[in-house]
């Protein structure tokens, strides 16, 4: 009798390392989108299978675009800051408000009688023609 459980211990392992072989098919629950077309899900944490945390991904529209936004209330949520996902409703305001702070700062640049920066968006580098481009060459130098 003794054999039995150390036999059973051995066919636990062996079945364990057969299936980290095999593909997990992960399936969560839908619980929202962004305006970007991400798609957000989430795994309940189940700790009668060890699983102690939730687990909470998204996935882009476009799969190999590295460049890709997520809303700051989403991201929050994919890092466990929240405990509810937000509503679309919450999403669109903040974003309107992000749109209202670009346009005022055009605004006041324009009253200031600055060129704006910002023509691309938030991935572009203002590019002033007092600094130097790179250490002891000016905009103006030829290489």
């Amino acid at each position: 009798m003794s054999q039995e459980p150390t036999r059973r211990l051995w066919m636990i392992v062996f079945q364990n390392f057969i299936n980290s072989f095999k593909p997990r098919q992960i399936s969560g629950t839908l619980k929202g989108t962004d305006h970007f077309g991400n798609k957000y899900y989430e795994i309940p944490r189940n700790a009668s299978v060890g699983q102690q945390r939730t687990s909470r991904w998204y996935d882009p529209p476009v799969k190999d675009d590295f460049m890709q936004e997520v809303p700051p209330e989403w991201e929050a949520w994919l890092r466990g800051r929240r405990r509810e996902p937000p509503d679309e409703e919450e999403v669109l305001k903040n974003l309107a408000i992000m749109h209202m702070k670009k346009k005022n700062a055009k605004i006041v640049d324009a009253q200031a009688g600055k060129k704006t920066p910002m023509s691309k968006g938030m991935e572009t580098f203002p590019k002033y023609t007092e600094y130097e481009v790179s250490p002891g060459k000016s905009e103006n130098d030829s290489h």
